[in-house]
């Protein structure tokens, strides 16, 4: 913030930071229990919201899509307000602070994303959790990649007990949306706990998950240098085949050569939410004989955002009810973001006969508790028949 302030004078600018922003202590006293001072689940399974801002003037909090909350003042400075009993979860929440957004400063769990301003809080009792069951391993990894010319990073889940001598295991690449980070399926997404408690329950079959970074960054498709309006027409289409050729290209052979993986379509599988879901339709009906199973969470279609591969890929529906073992299609009922999308492809699919399993979330948005729980259903009928 100092270092803004002052290349902003430098450069002759009339600078106007809030005052909470400039003489807002680093941290709370050193003399009080710090858990006076920061956000905390209680016994019960509410939340109790706090914020150290003693300059602040008035300070609400927004909890999901929810209305915002008014903080109440202490003598100390602290904000806080506490909820009703809330079922076991994980929810995103930021503080908007005299008309200034701002993640939890009093906390370590923002949300993966480029622009980061929301806040991740826990409230346990779900397959959300870390349980006391046997771990898979998580690897960030980084590659050059020749497809994009850049170095890339990715996130490899193994299941427990995998080993380089280990029999070759079935893989699901799963791709995040706009906005996010490769992180994004680990933190919010809770995919490494989801995938340890399944397998602790045995309700899916052992496999390797890998998580790509869904935008690519190629000079022609920033998403940060397109407008909203034209992100559809400018950007999706671009990314969208710099992200195929880079898993073609570039992600599938790592995997063949650092892994033990099979390598039958009916062992690979292609999956992801909203942006993520648009790239697992381009990648899935492009490579039918590469892909076996395909699942779309409230994914942008190509109703709205045209691809040709895809569109040959549907009007030859006899291959896709041949080649796919499972193409799944999932959307929030209330979804204002990519509702449109999902109605328009679920209309292709029946018209043209395209087996698929397709379920509506009731009363849900664009958001993870549609995402979450799509995975959950999706990984249980994966590489079982």
């Amino acid at each position: 913030m100092r270092l803004l302030f002052s290349l902003l004078l430098a450069a002759g600018c009339a600078v106007t930071i809030p005052a909470f922003a400039l003489d807002r202590p680093a941290s709370p006293p050193a003399d009080r229990p710090l858990n006076g001072f920061v956000t905390s689940v209680e016994k019960d399974g509410s939340i109790t919201f706090r914020l150290f801002a003693p300059s602040a003037k008035a300070v609400s909090v927004v909890l999901g899509a929810g209305d915002p909350m008014a903080l109440q003042r202490n003598e100390d400075g602290v904000w806080s307000v506490k909820t009703e009993p809330l079922k076991p979860n994980l929810y995103e929440y930021y503080f908007n602070v005299d008309g200034f957004r701002s993640i939890d400063t009093g906390t370590n769990a923002p949300k993966p994303q480029r622009q980061v301003n929301t806040s991740l809080i826990l409230v346990p009792g779900s397959i959300l959790d870390t349980r006391n069951v046997p771990h898979g391993d998580l690897r960030l990894v980084t590659l050059h990649s020749k497809a994009l010319k850049s170095e890339r990073q990715m996130y490899v889940y193994t299941p427990p007990g995998y080993l380089d001598t280990s029999k070759p295991l079935p893989v699901l690449y799963l791709y995040h949306g706009f906005g996010d980070t490769v992180a994004s399926w680990v933190t919010q997404g809770r995919a490494p706990q989801i995938l340890d408690n399944l397998l602790a329950e045995k309700k899916i079959k052992p496999m390797i998950v890998v998580i790509p970074d869904t935008e690519t960054d190629v000079p022609e498709a920033i998403a940060e240098n397109v407008a909203g309006s034209e992100r559809r027409k400018e950007f999706y289409p671009v990314n969208a085949e710099a992200a195929d050729r880079e898993l073609i290209e570039d992600l599938i052979p790592y995997m063949k050569r650092h892994y033990r993986v099979r390598s039958d379509a009916n062992s690979r599988a292609v999956a992801g939410l909203s942006q993520g879901g648009y790239q697992a339709l381009v990648s899935g009906l492009s490579h039918l004989g590469t892909f076996g199973w395909v699942a779309t969470f409230s994914g942008v279609s190509t109703t709205t955002v045209p691809n040709k591969a895809v569109e040959a890929a549907l009007n030859d529906p006899a291959k896709i009810n041949k080649m796919l073992r499972n193409f799944t299609v999932t959307v929030g009922s209330k979804d204002q973001v990519t509702g449109k999308d999902i109605a328009g492809l679920r209309a292709i699919l029946d018209e043209k006969k395209i087996a698929h399993e397709y379920h509506e979330y009731p009363d849900l948005q664009h958001e993870m508790d549609v995402w979450r729980p799509s995975l959950i259903a999706f990984l249980q009928i994966l590489f079982k028949n």
